[in-house]
């Protein structure tokens, strides 16, 4: 538990929300209600294990602090509890809730002991990588947390990712790919890494079917028109982590129709796409404001590096398009 000040609440506050959520308790000494709550609420942060952290604001000493997240939620009244994650108040309740109601509260943004037994797993398989050690050892720590853990996207797609990366050197890497993706297959529709993943996962799945590129080289020769070819080929090179020439493939069929085979030439494309784009690295909390300034909404996630390559072809579709 710590106390909030107007000079710590950047650090103290928004940043340590980053790593883990935190619930703020504004409370005053001459609040009876906050006398009864604020015991409930430290009991409940030693029991979640520090899964949640927990802070206190005096209102009566950090009026500015105080006043701003009532006028955010439009609460007048105290003990109001805050909750933040990721530099963010994403929600919160007044009053002296008995401990179950409050339980129920954190259980809606606090996460489990499974998810962070997952997460754990994860870091451990990134620092693997990061530091050029075994793959087999990252695999193994991915495929627990998805084990512990099956809703964890993040631990999934890097899951498969990473032996998709591999199925080229290692085919039985597809079958594990395979057999990862199907209970998350219906995903497909709402998140765009997924369907991502699927095009790669096809991809990988066709490669060791495919002619040799000299008879695919032949046919697009004698045919330009022979999409089939084409499609064949860029799906080889995508397995094969050639994805700007696969790209180029696809881009020979789109000049050409733009909806052959239901548009599966484009659908591949932007798959691709997707794939090399870097996700959006979290803002440095201790960056950005001053100390003593104060900023409700913390720092938004810091754009990612443009990419001159996936700008070129980002411009590449878009005119092959339109």
């Amino acid at each position: 538990m710590i106390d909030i000040t107007i000079q710590n609440f950047e650090t103290e506050l928004i940043g340590a929300s980053m790593q883990q959520p935190v619930l703020l308790d504004i409370w005053a000494p001459w609040c009876g209600p906050c006398k009864s709550l604020g015991p409930v609420l430290e009991k409940l942060e030693t029991a979640y294990e520090g899964r949640f952290m927990l802070a206190k604001l005096n209102s009566d000493e950090q009026p500015e602090i105080a006043g701003q997240l009532s006028q955010a939620f439009g609460v007048r009244s105290i003990p109001f509890c805050v909750l933040f994650s990721q530099g963010q108040p994403v929600d919160g309740f007044v009053g002296a809730l008995p401990e179950a109601e409050v339980r129920k509260f954190l259980d809606k943004h606090v996460p489990s002991i499974d998810e962070l037994e997952a997460d754990a797993e994860v870091a451990e398989a990134e620092q693997l990588l990061a530091e050029g050690g075994d793959i087999d050892a990252a695999l193994a720590k991915l495929q627990e947390a998805v084990a512990i853990d099956p809703s964890n996207d993040g631990a999934r797609i890097d899951y498969l990712k990473l032996l998709l990366g591999e199925a080229a050197t290692d085919p039985a890497r597809t079958a594990q790919a395979r057999q990862a993706f199907e209970p998350v297959a219906s995903k497909v529709l709402s998140d765009t890494r997924y369907a991502a993943i699927e095009h790669w996962l096809k991809a990988c799945e066709a490669a060791p079917a495919a002619r040799p590129m000299a008879a695919l080289d032949a046919a697009i020769g004698a045919n330009r028109r022979d999409f089939e070819a084409r499609f064949e080929r860029a799906q080889w090179l995508f397995a094969h982590g050639q994805t700007t020439a696969a790209m180029d493939e696809l881009l020979e069929i789109l000049m050409r129709d733009k909806t052959w085979n239901q548009e599966l030439a484009r659908k591949t494309y932007v798959a691709i796409l997707e794939l090399m784009t870097k996700p959006a690295a979290k803002a440095d909390p201790a960056a950005g404001a001053a100390k003593g300034t104060l900023e409700l909404t913390g720092k938004a996630a810091a754009a990612p590096a443009a990419d001159p390559v996936l700008d070129q072809y980002r411009r590449k579709l878009s005119m092959a398009l339109f």
